[in-house]
């Protein structure tokens, strides 16, 4: 498999499998949500199940040429809704959840449930961020700008595993993942998780992540600009082509993809991994191009 490197790859990858994932969509009110997805059954990526919201769905001119592959099931409201894709997933019938115009916090409520949920005691979930810059010759993955505020040991461990994963998803043999911080040096005293870096870097040499490089702690330039890495007389296997970074917490990743988004002209998709299916939770203010971007990455995942 050739490693993908924009969106639009991923797309012609999803298509020539012939394989469209079965999508629960949760309370699609919004026009944006709606227009996705019309978006994505037109590139034949997903089978939907829109729960909630019917009379919106039949009068949306965008999905009626996609009539006879439309299921609709009714709902109360956003959290009756939640509730039902979950137990689709629970049950096998659907490989992804997407969320339309209610909160993250609504459908996580769901999904963590301890009774009828759909995340495995003990699992990690996270939230990976693909990125397409112009001026970056190839995708960037990231993790974590959306759930886990601070990130213990394990719960980094399982941010690496996932995009190792995805990456190998993408085409990727042997992707480069950089642990990223403001410098690159071990400081355990003032920045205690460069310490835990060390940590992944022997297990991924160990082969717990399977094929892949990872190393740190670097900055955002060295870890993504071969001229900086040699400019500072650092020798990695890296090599400033990092694939993959992890950041050292949600602030960072944040501020990241907001800058990326509003200065960069960059273009995104995120998925949530870890639950029985991926999720996709876009902000209610992305475009429509950004949560067709996030449904083709759970595809990938699916």
């Amino acid at each position: 498999m050739v490693a993908i490197d924009d969106f639009q790859h991923i797309i012609r990858t999803l298509k020539a499998q012939n394989r469209p994932r079965r999508m629960a969509i949760v309370w699609a009110e919004d026009e944006i949500t709606r227009s996705a997805v019309a978006q994505a059954i037109a590139n034949d990526l997903v089978v939907p199940t829109f729960i909630g919201c019917r009379q919106q769905i039949l009068a949306d001119e965008s999905l009626l040429p996609y009539a006879d592959r439309i299921e609709i099931i009714d709902a109360t409201d956003g959290d009756d809704a939640a509730a039902k894709a979950v137990t689709l997933a629970r049950e096998g019938r659907i490989d992804v959840i997407m969320k339309g115009m209610i909160n993250t916090d609504n459908l996580l409520r769901a999904v963590l449930n301890k009774e009828h949920g759909i995340l495995t005691k003990g699992t990690v979930m996270t939230h990976i961020t693909a990125v397409e810059i112009p001026s970056h010759p190839k995708l960037l993955l990231f993790s974590d700008a959306a759930v886990i505020p601070y990130p213990t040991p394990d719960q980094r461990r399982a941010q690496v595993a996932y995009m190792v994963d995805l990456a190998h998803r993408l085409g990727l043999k042997a992707p480069k993942v950089a642990m990223v911080h403001c410098s690159e040096k071990v400081d355990a005293k003032h920045f205690p998780h460069t310490q835990n870096y060390v940590e992944l870097i022997e297990f991924a040499k160990n082969g717990e992540f399977g094929e892949c490089i990872v190393d740190g702690p670097y900055d955002i330039k060295v870890a993504c600009s071969t001229a900086a890495m040699k400019k500072k007389h650092i020798n990695s296997l890296v090599n400033g082509e990092a694939d993959a970074i992890v950041f050292p917490d949600i602030e960072a990743a944040n501020v990241f993809y907001k800058t990326l988004t509003l200065w960069a002209n960059a273009t995104t998709g995120g998925v949530v991994v870890g639950p029985k299916v991926p999720l996709v939770v876009p902000s209610r203010g992305d475009s429509p191009v950004s949560k067709f971007h996030s449904i083709a990455l759970a595809c990938a995942l699916a």
